[in-house]
This record gives C-alpha cells, structure tokens and sequence, in this order.
C-alpha cells in the first residue's frame, strides 16, 4: 500500500499552491491535467489490469478535464470507452475545454442522455465533480451521481469523490461510492475523516512533481497521524517507573465499562491500576483479572489514600449521572493530576462546564454535540470545527471520536487518525480508548502524545481483532486483548 504524505491542506489552500505552482515552474494548468491523467491511468493498469470497458463521468471543471484526457489515453490505449458529460456543449472553459477538444481530437464520443447509457462496464471514472463543490448537490448532478451508484462496477474518483466536501468530508446531499479514490499535489483533509471513510475507498496520491518549496509556501493545520513506535524500556525498570492509573467509575449496571478501562491500561503498560467503584464491583474485580486492585467508593473520604498515590485519573467509564456520580465530580473534576475525561463524567461536565490544561477530553459526537451546546447534527457537519471549539472552551486535549478520530492541541492543531474499522460501532470500545490513553498518560507520555498514540493503538489492535475474529461482532474485549501486541 502507498504511503500517504501526512500533511492535509483545505481545497482553497489546494487551488492557491495550483496556482503557484504554475506561475513558479512555468507549467501549465493542461499540462497538470496530463500529468492527473496519466497517474489515473497507471492506477487503472495496476488496480483493474482486466478491465477492457470503461465508462467515464464528466462535469465542468477543471475535474472534468482530467477526467477526458484518462478517456484519452484509454482510447488510445484500445480501451472500449463511453464517456458522459453532464453539461451541454460549450460549456467548459480555460484548460477543461482544451482537455475536451484533444479527447474529440483523438476520436472521442461525448453523450448527454443518460438513457443511451449503457451500464456495462469494467470500471467507471468519476470525474463529474472537483474539490470546490459547496452546496448541495441537486438536479441533473444528483441524477448522474445516482446512476454512477446503480451500476455494479468498481469506482475511481478522480481527486475527490462527486458529491464529497473537501473540507469537513461531509456529504453534500449525495456523492459517489467509490472503491479508489486518487487525489492530486496535496492531499485534502475532508477525504480522511466523518463520512468520507464510506465513500473515498482506499486514498491513493500523486504529487505531479509539484516541489515542496511550493507545497510549503501554504501552512498546514491538520495532519494525519503516524505510525508510533513507543520508547524502549530500561532493563533496571520497576512498576514505580509507568506510574499508577485510577480509574474512576462503575455505578451500579455499569462495572463492565469501568473494568474495559482498567484491563486496557493494564494491557498498555500501566505500572498499577486501581478501580474505584462501588463496594459489590470492587469485591468482584480480581476475580477475572486478579493484577486489577478494586477499592469500594461511598464516599471520598474511602479513597483520600487511593488519590495520593495515583499518577493519572482515568474517570467516567461506566459512572452514570446519578447522585453517586454528582458527590464525586466536585473533587475528581479539579484533581491536579493528569486525567482522561470520558463517557458520563463528559456528559457532567456539560452541564458544569471547567476549564483545563490537565485533561483529555474524549467525546463522540453526541457527548460533543452536549459539550458545545449544539446538535449532533452540527457537530458532524464540520467535525474540525466542531473539536476546536471543544479545545477553546473547555482547555487540554480533544479527542472527537468516530471515523478518522481527531485530536486538538491548545496551538489548533489537529491531527487525524487513519485506523481503526466498522467492528468498533459498538459498546465499550471508547472505555478500552480511555484506558488506553490514561496507561501512557502514566508512562510518563504527554497530553498530546498519549492522545496521539493512544487513539492510534487503540485502533491498530481493533484493525488486528478484525483480521482474525472479523469486524461484525466484533468486542471491547477482543480489541483489549490485541492491545498488548500492538504497544509492543
């Protein structure tokens, strides 16, 4: 598989470094376009190397020119070929006609009746709508994007998926499923996170030799996480060394999400790890993982020793939002330590909201949307909004949790991750996440570091579980497990 460059750029700061990029290396705009082509075209050849019948989709932009000079070259290639436009003639310009006009040059037909269509093809190129779409899309475009879904045949995306906004990776009212999708100099940060993972496919990139004098000359705010290695321990290490995890939770009906926490900080390298909870879960929580030490909590005072001695608070896995967890929160939200703030104690802290530099929050969407005081809705419609707002208003770290997790720093940065899979829509993964990220927190790892890694492992190991146990059905526990592989 390809590696991707990390760096991901907003479509208005993609056109601005086209233009650059033009003006400084005295290429032209047709001659980026060949250069699209040509990369789409060796992606065809490798891909789908039995493909004979091509059906390619074109708009009006400058994603329309690309899209006829790959009709070009598969004609010229012996390619059966049919090529539909959704515009009527005379309606591209600048280098999108002069793209045209050498497609029609070198034999080319162009159709404008979808019924003339036919529907069998090897593979389709959909290059009908570019990065700069931002309304909805309707009428003749919604029709074509329809159609595109209704065949059965695999799907390039040529630059961005039709229908997807570059941005945020929302969905403007429709857009086209695709099985590849092959993005130009940059890489555009929309293609990697919210719903843009069910439609974009596997991400493929092309720089078209565009230098990185040019590339640089526009500052990148979001990037895509990494792959970690974590550092190696001493052979003299003693448990003292990777700190001391509480983790705080378990009301009643709830002791399982507080455990998931628990044993995934164990299984990430936690020194000791402590549950406080109530008194019948404490009793029981040795029973299947006898290295959990459980301490039965009434009140505060059951634990006053417990705080002294723990490094990092894990708390709300499984806390509810009853009178048991409200006694708590006064005390525990304001600890001078460092802590991973999740699950109901979240939901507590939108109703008496604090500010922090010793946290990291991890909301879903919907604990995000009760967070800013908006709808889940909103929160999806721009998720890098949506985790900078949370970072501005409440301090630390932000995790917003789903696909393509992101993470903001207090400089704005964020940082978008690029594992994990489908299995994981299920209860308990975000406590295995809160664990994860309290056991670095205590391996003396900072804010944004644990939460970089952390939500990458935590990824990583329900990536493994899902290649041996299969995504559906896929448990907490199951990805708890695969955790100690991967921190190794």
């Amino acid at each position: 598989m390809q590696t991707l460059p990390i760096k991901l750029y907003s479509a208005q700061q993609a056109r601005e470094i086209d233009r650059i990029a033009q003006e400084q290396t005295q290429v032209t705009g047709l001659q980026l376009m060949a250069k699209a082509a040509e990369a789409s075209f060796q992606v065809i050849k490798k891909h789908y190397p039995e493909a004979k019948k091509i059906t390619v989709f074109c708009g009006a932009g400058n994603n329309a020119g690309d899209g006829y000079l790959i009709a070009k070259l598969a004609l010229e290639a012996g390619y059966k070929l049919q090529l539909f436009s959704a515009v009527g003639e005379g309606k591209l310009s600048g280098d999108a006609a002069l793209a045209q006009q050498s497609y029609m040059a070198a034999g080319g037909v162009i159709l404008h009746n979808l019924q003339l269509l036919s529907h069998h093809a090897d593979l389709i190129i959909d290059a009908l709508l570019g990065t700069g779409l931002d309304r909805p899309v309707i009428g003749k475009f919604a029709a074509v994007i329809q159609t595109i879904n209704s065949i059965d045949s695999p799907v390039l995306a040529v630059d961005i998926p039709s229908g997807l906004n570059a941005d945020t990776g929302n969905i403007m009212a429709c857009a086209v499923h695709a099985d590849f999708t092959i993005t130009f100099i940059v890489l555009k940060k929309g293609l990697f996170t919210g719903l843009a993972a069910g439609y974009c496919g596997i991400v493929l990139f092309a720089d078209l030799e565009v230098p990185n004098s040019v590339i640089e000359r526009e500052a990148n705010q979001e990037s895509l996480l990494q792959t970690v290695t974590l550092a190696k321990r001493p052979r003299s290490a003693h448990k003292g060394l990777f700190g001391h995890v509480l983790v705080v939770g378990g009301d009643y009906g709830y002791a399982g999400a507080a455990k998931l926490a628990a044993e995934a900080a164990l299984n990430c390298g936690a020194g000791l790890v402590s549950v406080a909870t109530r008194k019948e879960h404490a009793n029981q929580m040795y029973l299947s993982c006898p290295e959990l030490m459980g301490h039965a909590l009434d009140q505060l005072t059951d634990i006053e020793g417990l705080l002294e001695k723990a490094t990092v608070l894990v708390f709300g896995p499984g806390l509810a939002q009853r009178t048991w967890a409200k006694k708590l929160w006064p005390t525990l939200i304001g600890l001078n330590l460092p802590r991973v703030i999740d699950a109901d104690a979240l939901n507590l802290l939108a109703d008496f909201p604090v500010y922090s530099e010793q946290w990291i929050l991890t909301p879903h969407p919907g604990e995000a949307a009760r967070l800013l005081q908006c709808s889940t809705a909103d929160i999806l419609q721009d998720r890098f909004k949506a985790v900078r707002a949370l970072q501005t208003k409440y301090g630390g770290v932000c995790v917003l949790k789903g696909a393509g997790t992101l993470i903001c720093d207090d400089k704005k940065q964020v940082y978008v991750n690029t594992t994990g899979n489908p299995g994981m829509a299920a209860g308990g993964m975000g406590d295995v996440l809160s664990g994860t990220i309290g056991a670095l927190l205590a391996q003396q790892y900072g804010l944004l570091e644990a939460a970089k890694i952390g939500v990458y492992l935590h990824g990583l190991a329900a990536d493994k579980a899902a290649v041996s146990l299969g995504e559906r059905g896929l448990r907490a526990t199951d990805v708890v497990q695969f955790l100690r592989e991967v921190v190794n």
